[in-house]
């Protein structure tokens, strides 16, 4: 039986070789800390195996959305880095994020915000 984890020459075959549930997903988090996560804090007494790839995937795409939010915003402000102040400033001038997080959710009071006007 071949060893799953060998290397092989042909770099195309790696995908087959190495196929865990982050791979297949295409995920960068890690499916197996959120599965681990999930069956510790005892929410539920059965999980599907798809459970903690759906919930991983769900979670990269609010931290990609926020990541894109708050660089938006550094860059706005001429900074090249993002501060937590730029993330929490995309967070509250974002109407569906901010629905998401209530205020009470961010550590420090940043300057005040710009909100919209309703």
């Amino acid at each position: 039986m071949a060893n799953k984890w060998r290397m092989h020459s042909n770099p195309d075959n790696l995908t087959h070789i190495l196929s865990g549930p982050n791979t297949k997903a295409e995920l960068q988090f890690p499916v197996s800390r959120v599965d681990r996560l999930l069956r510790e804090g005892q929410g539920a007494y059965r999980l599907s195996s798809a459970t903690p790839v759906f919930l991983t995937a769900v979670l990269e795409y609010l931290i990609a959305n926020i990541l894109d939010l708050a660089g938006k915003e550094a860059c706005t402000n001429h900074r090249v880095r993002i501060s937590p102040e730029h993330v929490e400033m995309a967070l509250i001038n974002n109407e569906n994020l901010r629905r998401l997080f209530q205020p009470g959710a961010f550590s420090q009071p940043a300057a005040s915000p710009h909100l919209p006007e309703k």
